[in-house]
């Protein structure tokens, strides 16, 4: 597999991980709700047992999802903003399917990841390589900022090279 097919494979992981947490936490909206940690260890062990990734992989791109939603509640309970100011760009560059499927776990889960927030004490740098939904990451190391209007791996800055970032928010 070619370097740009393993990273297209580890964004389509991403979004179907994400679209086995919606479901298995709509799926149980009207029993004991799961916890989102829960959602993200089924949609991971449902990804290894489909063949669709690794176990390793799995694991790695489950973390990618706790980041992206433990960052989007962090924000949204620290500012009571909406979701257009954490993705930080208008909504309408966002696909309609993504945007309705990350809004609607936050949704289903802001009072869980509020428990996060608590415990979080620094956002969680985000390095090249790695996966993550849509908005604007800020280069630690000369501040350009790379706007990613997908689910994306994180690409070296294009200025000055380096591989550390953190999510830029309003």
């Amino acid at each position: 597999m070619t370097q740009s097919e393993q990273e297209n494979h580890q964004v389509s992981i991403y979004n179907r991980m994400m679209e086995r947490v919606r479901h298995t936490l709509e799926a149980a909206e009207h029993k004991a709700r799961p916890t989102l940690e829960h959602a993200i260890a089924l949609a991971r062990e449902r990804a290894v047992e489909l063949g669709e990734t690794t176990r390793e992989e799995a694991e790695r791109i489950g973390n990618y999802l706790r980041r992206d939603m433990r960052e989007m509640a962090d924000y949204l309970n620290e500012t009571g903003k909406e979701y257009r100011t954490w993705f930080h760009m208008d909504l309408e560059l966002i696909e309609a399917r993504l945007l309705d499927l990350i809004t609607s776990v936050a949704d289903q889960t802001r009072l869980e990841l509020a428990q996060w927030t608590e415990q979080a004490q620094l956002a969680e740098d985000y390095h090249s390589g790695q996966v993550t939904a849509p908005g604007i990451l800020g280069c630690i190391a000369c501040g350009e900022q790379l706007r990613l209007v997908k689910t994306s791996r994180v690409p070296p800055c294009p200025r000055c090279r380096s591989t550390e970032f953190r999510r830029v928010t309003a």
